[in-house]
């Protein structure tokens, strides 16, 4: 199939009249932006510098429901859960974006977007593993809780519809990864991580707006549909009652 960035027939969807022009108008601003980033982009987060403040209410706007605040007392409690399942978080979102750029080799916005990502995505592993190193927490078994595999399930079995979920997935992951740090970093006892948590908002809140834009990119289509399913999904699994802590668990089911 073709990759078009900019469908005519598309003008008229709320998502595509964000990001239409995401790979041309706005490559030298993020080009700059990264390029400053890249300043501050360390492996030892002490180095880091969290933004002043990010605009976070495109990531509420966004999802279909705000982390219960019992989650965020559970978290608190079992913060070693939740930095390692954090750290394969980013494990896991790198090895995504590199099967992807595999899969999808002919468009060099889709493979300039998946680099860039694979490329923080991997710097944050490093630090969160850094963070477990500095704290004295060893690597334990960690099993995949049911957030990823409950919106997999309504994944499409074609393509390119089915690389068109799995981005659109990918993209409602990153926001509520968003929401999570900013929920965290507002209460967690630790000035060191509540820092680095605040730093990484000025990266994740951009990264769904990246994946919508792929998914986009991929369509003949305009994805609202998709989005809005997805949301529905994404949005029970976070308030619906939940056996495992996670790093994107549901509200925690008390026994």
């Amino acid at each position: 199939m073709t990759i078009n960035s900019k469908n005519t027939s598309i003008m008229q969807s709320p998502i595509a009249n964000i990001k239409e022009d995401i790979f041309e108008e706005n490559e030298t601003q993020e080009d700059n932006a990264r390029e400053d980033n890249a300043k501050e982009d360390s492996v030892d987060i002490g180095q880091l510098r969290p933004p002043l403040k990010v605009d976070l209410s495109p990531i509420y706007n966004f999802l279909g429901a705000r982390t219960a605040q019992a989650w965020v007392n559970a978290a608190i409690i079992d913060l070693p859960l939740i930095i390692q399942d954090h750290a394969n978080c980013e494990k896991k979102a790198a090895g995504t974006a590199m099967n992807l750029i595999f899969r999808y080799e002919f468009s060099y916005d889709l493979q300039r977007k998946l680099a860039q990502l694979i490329r923080e995505e991997m710097l944050h592993y490093e630090q969160v593993l850094g963070i477990m190193h500095e704290r004295g927490q060893e690597w334990k078994y960690l099993s995949a809780g049911r957030y990823a595999k409950g919106m997999l399930k309504h994944k499409r079995t074609y393509e390119p519809a089915a690389m068109i979920d799995v981005l659109i997935i990918g993209a409602f992951i990153e926001a509520r990864s968003c929401e999570r740090f900013a929920a965290l970093a507002e209460v967690i006892d630790d000035e060191r991580l509540a820092k680095y948590y605040r730093y990484l908002l000025k990266s994740e809140s951009r990264h769904f707006e990246d994946y919508l834009a792929l998914a986009q990119s991929l369509s003949d289509e305009n994805i609202d549909e998709r989005v809005a399913l997805f949301k529905e999904v994404e949005a029970e699994l976070i308030v619906s009652p939940d056996i495992e802590l996670r790093f994107h668990s549901g509200t925690p089911c008390l026994t």
